[in-house]
């Protein structure tokens, strides 16, 4: 009970601490006490009815606490913190001022200071909002784990030594900070949507987290094309969470259930597109048209490759990545056939930022199998399973391991690439 209440509660308890103390470390401290007083107290009172709401109130309460005692300045901060404290949750509606009043929002904001460079912000932001470890950190940022704790510890370091307040930026520092408040959306709904590690394939309640960021970010900026082509990309890849389980485990794009997908996030999705496009769009809006591709294919046969293809050409020259050009790969591969697509994908196995990402052997392991290469594709998907720390990622790529053993002669060949 305790373990899924971190995971949907813990960044709206950082954010009201950060709301009340304004140090990222000091919050995140407080976040953790809140969780360690319901491991004392809930074994043997039971759970409470609102178990978010008795998480929320201790958190204030220590924070509060802690306010007064390092600070203790007298009447005067108490009323601040009591303030603080006696927040409530503003509805999506009440930022059509321009007002930023939510507080994981605002916090946002404030990772996505100037001071701070892009990698530490992204770090921090995925640290104290998605509650990532300093390893899934690490593989969302394709860097070693030390890495990623020191863009932590200095990004913490920085605000709290620069006394960012916890403010409400202006309608010309919103527009500066967007590109990266997008981007670290971004990365919080695909930390949801396929996780770096542990048991589950998707973790719904960050995807959910950042879709309600989302949301009200196009209330806050509506004219910015790119707050509408993120969500528009978040809503039409949220629209697949119901297919993407089954019986025996996840479910890949091209085995789901069709009609399980939920329309009416494919109706918004689409309707958020065409919003961005009318606005100017921009990277999150072209990756939204590929999505969409895939949310008109009633079937996985009737998927428009080709259009795929062409839109990952045009996002990669204006946006190079090696993520993005693996998937740009794939595209080339369903489009054009496995010569196109070894054009373009075996040329990332020798970039240093694709070392440890399992996607790249996985990939190519499915071009191998196609080709009727047993051996080389047993060989790669090895590589996938050892590279994975995520049960479901690992049990797919097993399953498919498994699969091509078994198949005439997939031994020996197994024997002759080892």
């Amino acid at each position: 009970m305790v373990e899924s209440q971190w995971r949907i509660e813990f960044p709206r308890l950082v954010a009201a601490a950060h709301a009340i103390l304004r140090d990222p470390g000091a919050a995140e401290q407080v976040a953790q006490d809140a969780f360690v007083a319901a491991l004392e107290q809930w074994p043997a009172g039971g759970v409470p009815d609102r178990p978010g709401a008795w998480l929320m109130t201790v958190t204030r309460r220590i924070a509060v606490s802690q306010l007064r005692r390092d600070l203790d300045l007298g009447a005067k901060y108490e009323r601040v913190a009591e303030r603080a404290a006696a927040r409530e949750d503003i509805a999506v509606e009440d930022l059509a001022d321009g007002h930023i009043d939510d507080d994981i929002l605002r916090l946002v904001f404030v990772c996505c200071h100037p001071s701070l460079g892009r990698d530490a912000r992204v770090a921090l932001t995925l640290r104290l909002l998605g509650g990532l470890t300093t390893p899934e950190i690490a593989r969302a940022q394709l860097v070693p784990p030390a890495t990623a704790g020191q863009r932590v510890a200095r990004a913490k370091r920085t605000i709290r030594d620069a006394g960012l307040a916890f403010e409400n930026p202006t309608g010309a520092e919103r527009v500066d900070r967007l590109p990266a408040v997008l981007e670290v959306i971004y990365l919080i709904f695909n930390e949801g949507y396929a996780g770096t590690s542990g048991t589950g394939w998707t973790r719904p309640d960050l995807a959910g987290e950042a879709l309600r960021l989302g949301r009200m970010l196009v209330h806050l900026l509506p004219t910015a094309a790119e707050a509408h082509g993120l969500l528009a990309l978040m809503e039409l890849s949220a629209s697949r969470f119901r297919a993407r389980d089954g019986a025996d485990g996840p479910v890949l794009l091209e085995d789901q259930d069709r009609m399980r997908w939920d329309r009416l996030l494919i109706r918004r999705g689409l309707d958020a597109l065409a919003t961005a496009v009318r606005f100017g769009g921009g990277p999150y809006t072209h990756q939204a048209a590929i999505a969409a591709c895939h949310a008109r294919a009633r079937t996985a046969e009737a998927t428009d490759w080709p259009r795929i293809a062409r839109l990952y050409d045009a996002y990669l020259r204006r946006h190079p990545g090696p993520v993005a050009q693996l998937n740009r790969g794939i595209a080339h591969w369903k489009a054009y056939g496995s010569a196109a697509a070894r054009e373009i994908i075996v040329p990332l196995l020798s970039d240093p930022r694709l070392a440890n990402y399992p996607y790249l052997p996985a990939a190519l392991a499915e071009i191998e199998t196609a080709d009727g290469n047993t051996g080389a594709a047993i060989t790669l998907l090895r590589r996938a399973i050892a590279m994975t720390d995520n049960g479901a990622d690992k049990a797919i790529v097993t399953r498919k391991l498994q699969a091509l053993v078994r198949t005439s002669g997939g031994a020996r060949e197994e024997d002759r690439h080892r």
